[in-house]
């Protein structure tokens, strides 16, 4: 580890009083009338939401949960002014390819451990391949990582590169996805000679379309058709949150059912759940996301991504 960067290891712990405030809080919400018309036509239905808020009070283990994230190898560094959280687990055998994932909103970290075996030890899972070295960032604003006062695809990705060097890292791949996806694509753009590769889960950064390009194919075209009729109905959350992040951050930040209500809503429109969120994703899942968003408070900080990316 280049002298640099002193990274410290880090276990989350998250006092007994923050889990009695947040209990107390989701059994004391104040409930909206159900809205008119078919479930989840106006947005989050009420009764699935009050059907997992009461087991986010009752039932829901966030210590088990924080145990399971502890058995990852987690850090915080400074990196140019800014605290960093991480996660860093190296490939079991021999020696692997650095690479450096990053979530998207609203997510956070712990969407992509599920990759830790599988990328870190493949042949123990059957998988052909390379082994790898992962480091896994939280964005800055998000769960345990600060924020700067400004923080877009560009000072995340020179970020990234002072990360990846001061872990000694002289080659590395980058991926990610939605946010995670801009932040890789300008690693490459801003940054190219010690990327190996970069693999994205969608393209973050919209093409250049001008006079100079070429007529878009059919299957472009059927993009940018399907991208309009999702702009129509999803891209409210957008509007809002790259214009007035902080009058919504706010609500979210006082009311465990707002801030439910905003996360789980996304997930379900946007993943393959064909409609149905807890059976593409387990409660427990869901709510250690939306725990991990209200224990560290960083819902409105995590929302001026889309302010300053504008």
């Amino acid at each position: 580890m280049a002298p640099s960067l002193r990274a410290e290891p880090f276990t989350i712990r998250i006092p007994d009083e923050t889990l009695s405030d947040l209990r107390d809080r989701i059994r004391r919400t104040r409930w909206p009338p159900a809205a008119p018309g078919a479930p989840w036509e106006q947005g989050t239905d009420l009764g699935s939401l009050k059907a997992l808020l009461e087991y986010w009070a009752g039932g829901f283990d966030w210590r088990a949960r924080e145990r399971e994230l502890n058995g990852f190898r987690q850090f915080r560094a400074e990196v140019d002014g800014v605290a960093i959280h991480f996660v860093h687990e190296r490939a079991k055998k021999g020696r692997g390819i650095p690479l450096i994932i990053s979530h998207g909103w609203p997510s956070a970290f712990i969407e992509l451990l599920q990759l830790v075996p599988l990328l870190t030890d493949p042949g123990a899972h059957g998988i052909e391949g390379p082994a790898f070295d992962l480091v896994i960032p939280s964005l800055p604003g998000y769960g345990f990582s600060g924020r700067p006062a400004r923080a877009n695809y560009r000072t995340v990705a020179a970020l990234w590169h002072r990360l990846m060097r001061g872990l000694g890292y002289e080659r590395y791949g980058a991926a990610g996805g939605d946010f995670g996806s801009g932040v890789a694509a300008v690693m490459a753009l801003d940054e190219p000679g010690p990327l190996i590769g970069i693999h994205l889960t969608n393209f973050d950064l919209p093409p250049r379309i001008d006079e100079t390009a070429a007529p878009p194919s059919a299957a472009e075209r059927a993009f940018l058709e399907q991208r309009q009729r999702w702009d129509a109905s999803e891209r409210g959350y957008s509007a809002i949150q790259s214009t007035k992040p902080q009058t919504l951050g706010y609500a979210l930040n006082d009311s465990p059912a707002g801030l439910a209500a905003w996360i789980l809503e996304k997930w379900r429109s946007w993943a393959d759940t064909g409609g149905e969120v807890e059976k593409r994703f387990s409660r427990d899942f869901l709510l250690t996301l939306v725990t991990l968003y209200w224990v560290t408070g960083t819902i409105t900080t995590s929302m001026r991504d889309y302010f300053d990316n504008r």
